[in-house]
């Protein structure tokens, strides 16, 4: 249960800020900081099984049937990530108190930001590949919400939909990879994917599992050719700038690589693409960023090269590779947050990140100038910090490849260039920032941040050389731990001492600070020669790419979207014709072996109202009234059939439905023109609408034939075994609304009461002409409500919802429920505001209506939740029968509590709707509210 707490607590943690923010700045980082603060010491506290070797694992039943579990596994390489997400994250939490200006709101930004720890939390610990995907886009739209933060600057928007574009398609193409696997394998279980290396690698869909697996993967960590959203991104705050780029976001890419590499490695196909994309982005990430003048620029490219440099250490497939990946991983993290840290405290206190103007900081801040180089160095491999083992490790694995024969020594000469480049944009950094005389044009004289703003940067670079110095004391066990879990096997013989003696890899680290050095000090060649080539602006192609995209769906949607109902109708009819009669040309003969039921006089005089009021309608379809008559004799006549074929429970809905839909109407009527003129239409149109309702009918009318002259065996014979065993009930219908299916009834309803609020939003300050007269110039009646109508109205008000209270209290055995009880109580009620007004129904009845569509939707989540506290699936029912003396033996089942809340959800949507519309019929209309007086 410990590892269901953990995203758990940081979840919560998104309300923390928001309650705490008036309080002060103080308060909020301390309410924000508790939740993670909490989850961290939950992890401290597995970590000792987790580093001994155990997984720990924790799983919940949802819909099994369907491969969903609530399900968290903890393994070394889940604890690496957690230990990286909370720590840093907690840091970044400090850090962004100093950073943001009073002007940004504080509780909204660490909302953010929890709710994306929530979602990287959620990635590493999933057990289950759908619930991974699911956490996986969260990361994609809780990043948006960051990246667009100071939503005031266009630079911030594109860059947040950017980043969202590439990373949530990228997020469909591994839904369809876990879909694969998952269907290959037998189950989404990511404990039983880890074990079926052999049976995915042997599959004949590997190939594709592969190309939509590394499209996911490279996209959300900046891999070439995905790679220009992320220096885009940089127009977030500085401290989303840190996270994202050292511990969350841009890391579960690679983290996604390394927990599915013992199951999809070990294939030249891997090897080919995985090692030749981290190569290229390596290369292209680090010799970009020896040209960007922006401090962040720079750091963002450097970020997309050590992507790189870990892609390309998983793509080189050999054990002591993946434990250098892992290794590069940590220290990654560490000296890039550290970095964008200190570049953010720079631009903080000298109002610049230009390059060009920040010159010889070091006069001004040299506490904050010791620690960004310190970093900066150990972002070069500089021997006695972090990253130069990780670095001396990738070299020593470049070496030993030998897959591409006579051509295999490019590898390492190429690693020793992106080494090289390294070498030149840390020394940039360094010394275009630090040193280089003063500084040019800045906005105010720089200064050291306040003393808390450094104490996350001090934290890190305390690490960068702890790690450097004694790494086999700092993270030997952590690294064991978390290669394990990638390897899934022995780990080879490897140490992480910091000297090795003289070596080829050594050499190499060598050749690269020297020759990172000289292209530093000739960089004026370089720069020279990169300012022949234009500048490509990836946000300019991607905002020009959307634009024609957009132009094109124009386009195509002026061909499609006539503007014309009857086209629309006609397009959807023909396909429905086709799909249906289609499969009718394979049948040699549409009777069954069934005899036909007999034809007799209520039969026929039904079936004669139902044509007598389809032709009239069509007909007379320009005489509103006339046609809304007929249309609601038609509506009868299938709730009469529904009842004359045994199915009361339809009959009582339909007959419910339609005197609510004739209120609806005749509401919506009054406000369209008083007369439709009406049109002549042409014999070839008459011939063709006359042609396809022909083809229709035919087609339906065979369909209805064959299914009713066919024996038919369905599911309904298991409903009405155990409605009343399994469901406590004897009305089957109801027992499935609320019982079996009662998941689809909770998502109907709160796709009711969304749709209530849409429309209750869209009349909200509508203003309507109201017309004085009819069609043919009478004036209106000056009595709105007659006396006649709201005595009667009154009168039958008691009676109404007495029958819905009997409709409801009778539901669960004999027609009736919830939904059609609520439909009677809402025109009981709608009939109220017809017959006496607004203003005499909102001195009666000031009752939101928005609260009780709440009301009904908390009832109705509740009792599904409720059975979780009995370890019961989701919405599993109770019932049992008691006995009272004087009233006898009596039910009570939980499912009357879903029923209420379907009740109250029904009344409140369909209130919400038809007052808020009948309210735009008065002269001087209040702007519309949630209360009854709508």
């Amino acid at each position: 249960m410990e590892l269901f707490w953990i995203p758990l607590l940081t979840a919560l943690g998104t309300l923390m800020p928001l309650m705490a923010y008036r309080y002060g700045r103080r308060v909020t980082l301390a309410a924000t900081a508790l939740m993670p603060a909490a989850a961290l010491a939950l992890v401290l506290t597995l970590l000792p099984d987790v580093l001994n070797g155990a997984v720990l694992r924790w799983s919940h039943g949802w819909i099994e049937q369907a491969g969903l579990t609530l399900a968290f596994r903890l393994d070394g390489l889940g604890l690496l990530f957690s230990l990286l997400i909370l720590g840093i994250g907690l840091l970044v939490i400090l850090y962004a108190r100093y950073y943001l200006s009073d002007k940004d709101h504080m509780g909204r930004f660490y909302a953010f930001l929890m709710l994306f720890m929530t979602a990287m939390l959620g990635v590493v610990l999933s057990d289950n590949l759908l619930q991974l995907w699911f956490f996986w886009e969260l990361t994609s739209v809780s990043s948006f919400l960051l990246i667009s933060f100071w939503w005031h600057k266009t630079e911030a928007r594109k860059g947040a939909r950017m980043a969202l574009a590439v990373t949530g398609a990228g997020g469909l193409a591994l839904l369809g990879a876990f879909i694969l696997i998952g269907d290959t394998v037998g189950t989404y279980s990511l404990d039983v994917v880890l074990n079926s290396g052999d049976l995915l690698r042997h599959s004949a869909v590997y190939p594709v599992i592969i190309a939509l697996f590394l499209l996911g993967a490279f996209t959300k960590s900046a891999q070439f050719p995905f790679h220009f959203w992320l220096p885009h991104a940089m127009a977030a705050p500085t401290p989303v700038s840190s996270y994202l780029h050292s511990a969350t976001m841009v890391k579960a890419g690679v983290f996604l690589l390394a927990r599915f590499y013992p199951v999809l490695s070990g294939t030249d196909l891997w090897f080919a693409v995985v090692s030749l994309v981290g190569l290229t982005t390596l290369l292209v990430g680090a010799y970009t960023a020896l040209f960007k003048h922006d401090l962040k620029g720079l750091l963002a490219y450097s970020t997309i090269s050590h992507l790189g440099l870990i892609t390309l250490l998983f793509g080189l497939d050999t054990r002591m590779a993946a434990i250098a990946a892992v290794f590069h991983i940590i220290n990654h993290a560490v000296f890039k947050a550290s970095l964008f840290m200190a570049a953010g405290i720079i631009d903080h206190e000298a109002g610049s990140r230009d390059m060009r103007q920040l010159n010889g900081l070091w006069k001004y801040m040299p506490y904050t100038a010791t620690l960004a180089m310190v970093a900066a160095a150990s972002m070069a491999g500089v021997p006695l910090l972090n990253g130069f083992l990780s670095k001396e490790m990738l070299f020593t694995e470049t070496l030993h490849q030998v897959t591409l024969g006579s051509m295999s020594w490019l590898i390492p000469v190429l690693a020793t260039l992106g080494g090289a480049l390294a070498v030149a944009y840390s020394l940039r950094f360094i010394h275009d920032v630090f040193f280089n005389g003063e500084p040019i044009g800045l906005p105010r004289t720089p200064h050291e941040p306040p003393r808390y703003m450094r104490v996350p940067v001090e934290v890190l670079v305390v690490l960068c050389l702890l790690v450097g110095i004694v790494p086999e004391f700092a993270v030997g066990d952590l690294l064991n731990a978390a290669a394990s879990a990638v390897i899934q096997a022995p780990l080879p013989e490897f140490s992480l001492a910091v000297w090795h003696g003289f070596n080829i890899p050594l050499l190499m680290s060598l050749l690269a600070v020297v020759g990172g050095s000289l292209l530093y000090v000739n960089r004026r060649f370089l720069f020279e020669f990169q300012g022949q080539f234009a500048d490509i602006d990836a946000k300019n192609e991607f905002e020009r790419s959307v634009q024609w995209l957009v132009g094109k769906a124009t386009r195509l949607q002026s061909v499609i979207d006539s503007g014309r109902l009857q086209s629309y109708t006609t397009w959807l009819v023909l396909a429905a014709l086709v799909a249906a009669g289609w499969p009718l040309l394979n049948m040699a003969n549409a009777r069954g072996s069934l005899g036909v039921q007999p034809v007799d006089l209520p039969v026929l005089a039904g079936a004669a109202l139902l044509l007598i009021g389809t032709f009239t309608t069509v007909i007379f379809s320009h005489l509103r009234l006339l046609a809304l008559v007929m249309v609601s004799i038609v509506g009868l006549v299938v709730a009469i059939a529904f009842a004359w074929f045994s199915a009361p429970d339809l009959a009582l809905t339909q007959l419910s439905v339609e005197v609510a839909t004739i209120i609806l109407f005749m509401l919506a009527l009054y406000f369209l023109p008083q007369q439709t003129p009406l049109k002549e239409s042409s014999a070839r149109r008459i011939v063709r609408d006359l042609g396809i309702a022909a083809a229709v009918g035919g087609v339906v009318g065979t369909l209805c034939y064959a299914m009713l002259t066919r024996p038919l065996s369905s599911i309904s014979d298991f409903f009405v075994a155990n409605s009343k065993t399994g469901g406590g009930g004897t009305n089957v219908v109801n027992v499935i609304l609320v019982d079996f299916r009662g998941f689809d009834t909770l998502g109907e309803i709160t796709v009711l009461g969304i749709a209530a609020l849409g429309i209750y939003k869209l009349l909200a300050g509508m203003r309507l002409y109201v017309p004085a007269a009819d069609a043919d110039g009478r004036p209106w009646a000056l009595d709105k409500n007659p006396m006649m109508l709201a005595v009667i109205s009154q009168s039958l008000l008691p009676l109404a919802l007495l029958v819905s209270a009997y409709i409801f209290l009778r539901g669960h055995n004999l027609p009736g429920g919830g939904f059609i009880a609520g439909l009677i109580t809402a025109i009981a009620l709608i009939q109220q505001y017809v017959a006496h007004g607004v203003e005499w129904m909102k001195a009666r009845l000031n009752f939101p209506y928005h609260a009780m569509i709440a009301i009904g939707l908390t009832l109705a989540l509740g009792t599904g939740l409720a059975s979780w506290l009995f370890g019961l699936p989701f919405l599993t029912t109770w019932f049992d029968h008691f006995h009272l003396p004087w009233v006898g033996e009596f039910e009570l089942a939980s499912a009357m509590v879903f029923d209420l809340g379907v009740y109250f959800t029904v009344i409140g949507a369909t209130l919400l709707i038809l007052a808020n519309l009948g309210q735009l019929t008065t002269s001087e209309r209040p702007r519309p509210d949630n209360r009854g007086d709508n």
